[in-house]
């Protein structure tokens, strides 16, 4: 009986045939036209044997010149074929470019959220590169060159069988060595790139916090680390280098020594009257052009790995994305968030954080999470927003678990504002429109309004277009926390997510977050705040308390925080599920 077929399995199906569909025509024509310029490329050949055998003979000029314009002619059209073939390639890579890239854009994306580096994460977008700038290079020449090599084994076997046995031994050993290549390679290769990843993330992570390196004075130490991380990688680059270039130079060497050993045995041979002189350098040039791809795939062999393991990975991202079901679009959630015995554990390592935890919040009601540092309260953040996946249990909208939620869809329901506010490289209004495709002035001033940032933003040189740089980085911490908070206030989500977004706000911008929240509950939406500063709970309905991942209290403000500050008392009856009204 067989095997049912794997899901990753019938993805990896769709997509082969996927791509094989988008370039089978392509790679047909390509190959024929390969065969039409290895046909021609026995111009020279045909050439040499009709001027040194009928030619010379014959001592005629005008024989001489029609060969010479035919050659010529010829030539013409190989050249004007290998053009047509070589910007094919170009255009085949720039065509995967464009298929792949948003592909593996959209996982480089996703990948950080699941404790991968941005190093590697940026990989994906690396690979697509690799594969584009492969199909332009004389890598895929040398792979549609190869199946007519024996085009020219039997050009030579015709001229005489002894040099067409030598010409096909040639080839064998050659075949072998590019094997031989492989084998010895393709271990080191990929550890270049794992130790390519390592040198990224240490140079990613040096850039990304230049301001502590220079204000703690470890300048000197940042680069010492990456210094290491960089040199073993030269160690295994160069190695990868060593093999390629070795056997290539080998490769050379032996093509070299065929060829001369063709000409000697050419020169016996028609010494012996078994061959014409011309015969001679129709054999040489005829090997020689049947050893030149496999001497030309061996000097490109380092690429063609390269560009087999970026596709492996490219494959194995569509995969990813091939899994994920398709989803029909929910109505509008009105009513309530519903958390259901949820266990959460970190993406990176698969350590539990959160576990067990149930509460409900409806329509027009504000939530506190409050706790002590590392207890769980951002998990529950991450979980409630979709940024991490639950293990167990599930999040709901008015009903509807988050995963039967088209993400753009939900992207409408739900504001966030992290507790490291991460503004995008673009304007104001760009950001705060979450970089909506059409310009919505109206709805960006409304939600600048809400969050108190209006003032502050038309106070600024080019106001609303006012550009931010990479992470917003012009601005002050406070003022990327409350534009952050006009980008989760925009469009008016149902759920609006905060977490501590009163960290760096002064007492003007506490008022304007407070009025924030109680706008939010007055359009009938959900606010969920995780707080520190007593300052927010004013606002608030519900309180939920977490520590040690834990949903240890939850209830009304007056039950959670009566029973706290009077813990000799025993603690009311909470319902860890559905809220109080």
């Amino acid at each position: 009986m067989a095997k049912p077929t794997s899901g990753k399995a019938l993805a990896e199906r769709r997509n082969d045939a996927m791509l094989k569909r988008e370039f089978k025509g392509i790679g047909v024509f390509l190959f024929w036209i390969s065969g039409i310029i290895n046909v021609l490329a026995l111009t020279g050949s045909f050439y040499m044997l009709q001027i040194y055998d009928r030619a010379l003979t014959s001592g005629s000029v005008p024989t001489l010149a029609a060969l010479s314009v035919l050659a010529l002619g010829l030539y013409l059209f190989q050249g004007v074929f290998d053009i047509i073939r070589s910007q094919l390639l170009v255009r085949i890579g720039a065509k995967i470019d464009r298929i792949l890239s948003p592909i593996a854009h959209r996982v480089s994306v996703d990948m950080p959220r699941f404790g991968f580096s941005s190093a590697e994460a940026l990989e994906r977008g690396r690979d697509v590169d690799t594969l584009r700038t492969f199909m332009g290079s004389q890598g895929p020449v040398a792979l549609f060159d190869l199946p007519w090599v024996p085009l020219y084994i039997l050009f030579v076997y015709f001229l005489h069988p002894v040099l067409g046995a030598v010409t096909l031994g040639g080839a064998v050993l050659l075949t072998l060595l590019t094997v031989w290549t492989e084998l010895k390679s393709r271990q080191l290769a990929n550890a270049v790139h794992q130790a390519n990843i390592a040198r990224s993330a240490i140079a990613d992570s040096n850039a990304r916090n230049s301001d502590i390196i220079k204000a703690m004075g470890i300048q000197d130490r940042a680069v010492h680390r990456y210094t290491k991380a960089n040199s073993e990688h030269l160690v295994l680059q160069t190695q990868v280098t060593d093999i390629t270039g070795t056997f290539s130079a080998i490769s050379r060497v032996l093509r070299m020594l065929l060829q001369s050993g063709l000409l000697g045995l050419g020169a016996y041979f028609t010494i012996h009257g078994q061959m014409s002189a011309g015969a001679i350098i129709a054999v040489s040039v005829a090997a020689s052009r049947a050893l030149a791809p496999i001497d030309m795939a061996i000097g490109n062999w380092k690429g063609m790995v390269t560009a087999r393991q970026a596709y492996k990975r490219l494959r194995e991202t569509m995969v990813a994305l091939a899994d994920l079901p398709e989803r029909i679009d929910l109505p509008a959630p009105k009513e309530s968030l519903r958390v259901e015995k949820i266990t959460v554990a970190a993406p990176s390592s698969g350590q539990v954080l959160l576990s067990e935890v149930s509460l409900e919040v409806k329509a027009g009601q504000g939530l506190a999470i409050i706790g002590p540092s590392g207890g769980g309260k951002t998990t529950l953040i991450r979980a409630l927003t979709g940024i991490w996946p639950v293990l167990r249990g599930s999040v709901r909208l008015d009903n509807a678990d988050l995963l039967q939620w088209k993400e753009e869809v939900l992207g409408r329901y739900v504001g966030y504002l992290s507790q490291e506010v991460a503004l995008m490289d673009g304007t104001i209004v760009e950001n705060i429109s979450r970089f909506a495709p059409k310009r919505d002035g109206k709805g960006v001033v409304a939600a600048a309004m809400a969050a108190g940032v209006h003032e502050l933003i038309v106070r600024l040189p080019d106001g609303y277009d006012t550009p931010l740089g990479s992470q917003g980085t012009a601005l002050s911490a406070g003022q990327r926390q409350r534009i952050g908070l006009a980008r989760a206030l925009y469009d008016d989500p149902f759920v609006v997510v905060l977490d501590e977004p009163n960290a760096f706000l002064d007492t003007e911008g506490e008022q304007a977050l407070n009025k924030a929240i109680a706008g939010i509950k007055k359009r009938g939406g959900i606010v969920i705040v995780v707080a520190h500063r007593p300052s927010v709970l004013e606002q608030m309905d519900l309180v939920a308390v977490v520590q040690a991942g834990k949903l240890t209290a939850f209830g009304t403000k007056a039950q959670v925080l009566g029973a706290q500050q009077a813990p000799e008392r025993s603690k009311p009856n909470l319902q860890p599920v559905r809220a109080a009204e």
